[in-house]
Formats: structure tokens, sequence, C-alpha cells
């Protein structure tokens, strides 16, 4: 009986305590950097003195592009070096990160929320649910960028911030501060074509 029962014993607390051994998924979230600028007028090319996003690539060229290549389910960190001076936000809701993962950095400083008086432009991916508001330049700055691509040399400020990807597809992305000068409302032109102030983000 008293075997019997050790061994009853035994099994029981074998089984309460004996788990299977932990696996590791495969493989990792891919994290890729992204470094854009805006500027207030391009400086060339047909529209010369249109506002303007460039981008800039893999060997550290400025292009003037604004479809850019992303993996899949990966964390984004986006650099924007902003070189344009403050239009506002017309919906200062506008003034606080929306999408991130973590805050947003305004020349190094964490950031909850901006003023939307400060605010030039904003980088949005709609279907993303990320929106990102971007500090423009003092309007009285020395060494303003006239032409693009500024260098780092010039008044800007650096705003830096991490979102994520999910599934591959195309996303339209964009500003949506009206500040198209010499359209109605601030509207149309740079604000409604691609390679400008909106663009794609090709998820793949």
């Amino acid at each position: 009986m008293a075997v019997a029962a050790g061994l009853i014993a035994f099994y029981i607390l074998a089984y309460l305590v004996v788990r299977p051994p932990a696996v590791a998924a495969a493989g990792r979230v891919a994290h890729v950097r992204l470094t854009l600028q805006t500027v207030a007028s391009l400086g060339f090319g047909p529209h010369p003195d249109w506002v303007s996003y460039l981008a800039q690539n893999p060997q550290g060229k400025w292009v003037h592009s604004t479809i850019v290549t992303v993996p899949a389910h990966s964390e984004v960190t986006v650099t924007i070096y902003q070189y344009d001076t403050a239009t506002g936000l017309r919906n200062p809701y506008f003034g606080g990160p929306l999408g991130l993962v973590g805050d947003m950095t305004i020349d190094g400083k964490a950031v909850k929320t901006l003023d939307p008086d400060l605010a030039s432009h904003t980088f949005a991916i709609p279907d993303l649910g990320v929106s990102v508001p971007l500090k423009g330049v003092p309007d009285k700055a020395k060494n303003q960028c006239s032409v693009a691509p500024c260098t780092l040399a010039q008044a800007h400020t650096t705003v830096t911030f991490t979102f994520r990807t999910g599934k591959r597809g195309t996303f339209r992305w964009q500003c949506f501060v009206p500040c198209a000068a010499g359209f109605i409302f601030g509207n149309g032109g740079p604000m409604q074509s691609v390679g400008y102030m909106d663009g794609y983000l090709v998820v793949v």
C-alpha cells in the first residue's frame, strides 16, 4: 500500500510540475529606416516654386520622389528634416501624433503634442492610422533653405517617429496642412500631386 501511495503521489506531482519546453518563434520583426525632407520650394523641375517632400535613397542621395517601399509587418523609423516655416493646423486635433510606436521626437526631445500654430506640415497615412505634425522653422531663422535638396547646415527641425506596417499593399500618404500657396484655400497643386506633398507607401 505504501509503495502504491508513493507512486500515485509521484505521478500527481510530476503531472503538475513538469511542462513542455518553450519553443521560440523563427524570425524577427524587421526594423527599417526612412529619411525625408520637406522644403518650402523645390527649386527645379516643372514646378520650382511648389512645396515638396524629398526622399533619401540607401546611398544617401536625395531623390525627388514620394513613393517609398518598406517591408510588411515591420517597424519603420522615419526621420524628417523640416525646412519650411510654420503654416499652422486648421484642426488642433492633428497636433497630437497618432498611430506611433512610442513618442515622436522633435530635435531629440520627446513630444506628446505640438502647438497647432507651430506646425508646418503633417506626415499622414490614413489607412494605417498614422498622423504626425511637423514643427516649422521660425520665420526669422537664419540661413533658411531656398532650393532643394537642403543641407543640415541650414535652418531646420528634425522630427523622428516609428510606426508599424501590417499586410502588403499600397497606402497613400500625404500632408494635411493646406500649404499650397497660390491655390484656393491652400489646396490643389502640390497638395494633390504625387511627388510633392503626397505619395505612396508600398508595403512588400
